[in-house]
């Protein structure tokens, strides 16, 4: 099984996380902002990854800093679940429709973070997150994981929706990157032999 556990304890924020890639979608999330748990959830049950995690934040700050603290520890766990990425199909990608709101999501498990983020969010919250904040957590989750990610806004006009979207989504197209290639098992996926 391709497992990880990572605590990260800053001034800022204490976070306990664990992963289990090879999972079928349990999660417990406990971050301290209501929107992310529920990202956090959405996302673990469509990639069909177990994933627990804890944060005690400064969120009487605001919640910049448990949001990008914990996309920096959960691409640490995949990065630290996935080890040298032998066998894995490497790409893949999805394109979520939720209600009005259309989302395409791919992803290269290349070694590179990278973040291409053609969003377009017609409101700065929802509830009392800050819409912005999804675009910094997946920023740090890239440059943790060294994958590129790419989300493109097809259609919406609920921030809520599309948001939605995109973390589903995204749990979708990696669920499809991280699965293992019938026959190459011991390959790494690049004509370099390493990722």
């Amino acid at each position: 099984m391709r497992t990880a556990q990572i605590e990260r304890n800053t001034n800022e924020t204490q976070i306990r996380l664990t992963l289990n890639v090879d999972g079928r979608g349990q999660y417990q999330v406990d971050t301290g902002c209501g929107f992310l748990d529920h990202m956090l959830e959405l996302f673990a049950r469509h990639g069909s990854f177990d994933l627990a995690v804890t944060c005690q934040g400064d969120t009487q700050v605001d919640d910049h800093h448990t949001v990008e603290d914990i996309g920096i520890a959960l691409g640490k766990a995949f990065a630290q679940a996935l080890g040298d990425l032998r066998g894995v199909y490497r790409y893949g990608n999805f394109l979520l429709p939720m209600d009005e709101a259309l989302v395409l999501c791919a992803v290269d498990l290349s070694g590179r973070g990278y973040l291409g983020w053609q969003m377009e969010l017609p409101t700065e919250k929802v509830g009392t997150f800050d819409t912005e904040l999804a675009e910094e957590f997946w920023i740090a989750f890239s440059r943790n994981c060294g994958a590129t990610l790419h989300f493109q806004q097809m259609a919406g006009r609920n921030s809520h929706h599309i948001l939605e979207a995109a973390f589903k989504g995204m749990g979708r197209a990696l669920r499809q990157a991280v699965a293992i290639e019938p026959g190459r098992e011991n390959e790494i996926p690049s004509t370099k032999g390493i990722l």
